[in-house]
């Protein structure tokens, strides 16, 4: 400070300490007023909140469809007046406004409200007259710039008088009924008082109409008040939820409870002592341009008085209330540059300063504008913070519900469960029948599998297995009797996406190429051991040992394969090879050899399901309901291959548009549609869809679709996985996301991980409908009004994902609740599967011959 060694200055100082404002403390202001504000919004706490939250009925800013011819009256500051508007709708939001300006004489202020209401009737037939309106009918709106209580946009019970007005007989009266009745007294006018507003609202409203991002208006004049738009469901005095409503706040009254005793200095209780409503309107007190010329007067007084000012010369100027006015302060706070306009007015208070007093008086001023504008600014903070959080929690509404319908389709209640497990159900029976069995879409293929292994199976076997991208070969070792036991060694070789999608020639000359690499790495390259063909893709069987490939799946496309036999395609690769012999004895499935996995451990095992890459079931048949294979009698495994489950439109209903796109996307479009639904191999892709489809609804990754996001594939099943685990903070979900390109936030995480989560489940749950039909079959098979199976299962999807099998469970006991299931987990079904095959194949052959 330029004064600091002064004795002026030192006072300045302690000045400065009581009226100056930390961060911290306006931070602490702004949290009260919030408090207060939730209060106010209150029905049950409004009537003890000094901040009272009027609701105003004003329920929207304009939208620049207004037009029309208007009348407005304001009363409410040191002049009343009365404008006529009128609002053109020429697509450029104009209007034009006229105004005239009225005295508001003491008399009229603190008088009755007979007076008053008849003093502004005057006044706007004299407006009207003077701007030739007498012969029209016009709308008025009333701008009252005091505290009311609004039950409607047209009335308006006035709480409080506020400002210098002390009119008689008005409070807690109807406002505008009041002034209907004076204009009735004019004969020659007709005006329809459509609307009564508080200046604030006002202000906002004329913002509005020029910005419609405006939602707040402010008054800091003679008055201070704000004004915002509030959502409806917060504001409990009013009925309704939906939309908003402008809030008065009167905020005028915060502190009167006390809540800022702690922040008001000697000279702020002085100062309300001596003014018309002790106790009252603390907070504008504080802040508006009615008191800040007598705050700086109350401060300047003691400190002449303590002769740090004037020479201790008190002036009659400092002993008359409200001879400092604010546009006195204002005018020396201004005066930067040189002194002569602050010694001028002091001078023409009868002041008579000297240089320094004039440079002391500008500080006095300085500090008492600076603490009104922060406290000002401390309570607009609060006020954008709510309105801020409003808009943080609508838009994340908006988005639920957006969320709610995109993923809508996706939850799968229980009625509409009961209709796929019928529907699959239906697929079955048309699948075995012989007149039903070409067109049916379930093709319900018999695996010519007729036994379970009994403990008696030994010797060496070979198995392969091709189903995904990697193709194994295994040796396995079976001993039976006491010491029974399964030993297996295996190697695994890559088939590339050339191969897949080449010719058949060159895949079955890879595979060769394959066994060979195997049987030399074992050195058994001379031995002629029975194999076993794990090939997990729909054929069309006559024996075990011959298999018609019925259509490729899971990403392969091989040409001249369809149709043909894959036993007699291997077959020739091994003979133009011409390295070494092998047996074929069995081709099977995956599903198949899960069973059997299972079922060499527990009798009880008559159902195999893979839900992984792929999704599918087989089970014992009686022989009996196979028409399309002679004989009646004992079972045969049935490879239901249900992946093509509702290729005929039956789940149509059912498939969103996620799926369609999911579908038109793949490598066989309109086929295996229910496996699209189910299997690991897709399930990340409609996930993407989705994303993709949140993103551009602006309701993810902030509206960007990055490219990564455009990659077909990139969403891999194994990341619904991780991303749904319970263990996984947001944080790890969004490095995951990360990792995939997606820049997220933690609420894009939250989106991320819900969709996941429904698309799985419902995965789950289509799956175990599917599985329920084929239990209820099963007990209706053997005519038991509960039954007791054992399902083997294989798949990374029921392994590795962490509710999948849960939801599969408790569908399945919705869906078949008079069966009892137990669910074993297959080690290796489709390599020691296939050697168990083979080995009760040749067990069974053996006991044919004898």
């Amino acid at each position: 400070w330029v004064v600091a060694d002064t004795l002026g200055g030192q006072i300045l100082i302690r000045l400065r300490y009581f009226l100056r404002l930390s961060d911290d403390v306006l931070l602490d202001v702004m949290t009260r007023f919030q408090a207060e504000m939730v209060k106010g919004l209150g029905r049950d706490t409004n009537p003890t909140a000094t901040v009272k939250m009027l609701p105003s009925f004003v329920r929207s800013l304009p939208d620049g469809s207004e037009k029309g011819d208007f009348l407005a009256v304001d009363l409410g500051g040191s002049q009343f007046r009365a404008h006529r508007v009128k609002v053109f709708a020429d697509g450029k939001q104009s209007s034009q406004l006229e105004s005239k300006f009225y005295p508001t004489p003491k008399e009229v202020t603190e008088g009755n409200g007979t007076e008053l209401f008849d003093y502004i009737a005057d006044c706007l037939s004299d407006f009207m007259e003077t701007k030739n309106l007498k012969h029209k009918k016009l709308p008025l709106g009333f701008t009252f710039s005091f505290p009311c209580k609004q039950t409607k946009l047209e009335e308006g019970v006035l709480l409080a008088w506020t400002k210098h007005f002390r009119v008689r007989g008005v409070q807690d009266t109807d406002v505008v009924s009041s002034l209907r009745r004076a204009l009735q007294k004019h004969k020659d006018i007709d005006v329809d008082v459509l609307a009564l507003v508080n200046d604030t609202a006002g202000t906002m409203m004329t913002c509005g109409y020029d910005d419609q991002r405006c939602e707040v208006g402010l008054i800091i004049g003679t008055g201070t008040n704000a004004c915002y738009m509030e959502e409806m469901r917060h504001i409990s005095l009013v009925e309704g939820d939906e939309g908003r409503m402008c809030i008065n706040t009167e905020w005028g009254a915060f502190g009167d409870d006390g809540a800022l005793d702690d922040l008001r200095t000697e000279f702020d209780r002085e100062l309300d002592l001596g003014s018309l409503n002790p106790g009252k309107q603390l907070f504008e007190k504080m802040i508006s341009s009615l008191y800040l010329g007598e705050l700086v007067r109350l401060i300047l007084l003691k400190m002449t008085k303590e002769g740090l000012l004037f020479n201790g010369k008190v002036s009659t100027a400092l002993l008359i209330k409200g001879k400092i006015e604010m546009e006195h302060v204002s005018a020396m706070e201004k005066d930067k540059e040189g002194l002569s306009n602050t010694k001028e007015i002091l001078t023409d208070l009868n002041l008579f300063p000297s240089e320094e007093d004039c440079v002391a008086v500008q500080h006095v001023c300085t500090i008492v504008s600076f603490r009104s504008a922060n406290l000002c600014a401390a309570a607009l903070a609060a006020i954008l913070t709510r309105l801020m959080e409003n808009k943080k929690l609508l838009r994340m509404r908006t988005t639920r519900r957006r969320l709610r319908a995109a993923l809508q389709p996706f939850l799968l209640p229980l009625p509409v469960l009961r209709q796929v497990r019928d529907s699959m159900r239906a697929e079955l029976e048309y699948g075995l029948k012989r007149e039903t069995q070409a067109e049916a879409t379930v093709k319900m293929l018999p695996t010519y599998v007729c036994g379970m292994p009994d403990g008696t199976e030994k010797g060496k076997f070979l198995a392969l297995d091709l189903g995904g991208t990697n193709f194994r070969v295994l040796l396995v070792k079976i001993k039976s009797g006491r010491r029974r036991s399964v030993q297996m060694y295996n190697k695994i070789f890559a088939i590339p996406l050339e191969i897949m999608q080449g010719t058949g020639e060159e895949l079955f000359d890879h595979i060769v190429q394959c066994i060979a690499d195997f049987l030399e790495y074992m050195g058994i390259k001379g031995s002629r051991l029975p194999l076993g063909f794990t090939f997990s893709f729909p054929c069309r069987q006559a024996s075990i040992d011959q298999g018609t490939l019925v259509g490729w799946t899971k990403g392969f496309k091989a040409t001249d394969c369809e149709g043909e036999d894959v036993v007699d395609m291997l077959r020739e690769a091994i003979r133009r090879r011409n390295e070494f012999d092998l047996d074929i004895v069995a081709v099977v499935n995956d599903t198949v050899g899960t069973m059997m996995t299972c079922g060499y451990e527990d009798p009880n095992c008559e159902i195999g399901l893979i839900a992984g890459t792929g999704s599918n079931v087989c089970y014992m048949e009686d022989m009996k309901n196979i028409e399309i294979v002679e004989g009646n009698e004992g079972k045969m495994c049935i490879n239901t291959e249900w992946g093509a489950f509702g290729d005929n439109g039956c789940i149509d209903h059912i498939r969103t548009k996620y799926d369609r796109e999911v579908d038109e996307g793949s490598l066989n479009p309109g086929k295996q549609r229910y496996e699209k639904m189910t299997s690991g191999m897709y399930l990340g892709e409609i996930v993407r869809q989705i994303l993709i489809d949140l993103t551009k609804q602006g309701l993810l990754f902030r509206g960007h679709i990055s490219e990564s996001l455009r990659k077909r594939g990139i969403f891999e099943t194994k990341f619904l996985s991780q991303i749904e685990s319970d263990r996984l903070a947001l944080l790890q979900v969004r490095r995951i996301l990360q990792q995939l390109g997606l820049d997220s936030t933690c609420d894009d995480s939250i989106i991320v991980k819900e969709v996941c989560g429904v698309v799985s489940t419902r995965a789950a749950r289509l799956c175990g409908a599917g599985l329920a039909a084929v239990l209820e079959k099963k007990r209706e098979n053997q005519g038991v009004e509960h039954l007791q199976i054992t399902v083997g299962v294989d798949g990374t999807l029921y392994k590795l994902h962490p509710h999948f099998s849960r939801v599969l469970r408790e569908t399945v006991k919705e869906l078949a609740p008079q069966c009892d299931v137990t669910f074993m987990l297959s080690e290796d079904g489709s390599g020691k599967g296939a050697a168990l095959i083979t080995a009760v194949a040749k067990r069974l052959h053996n006991i044919g011959q004898k």
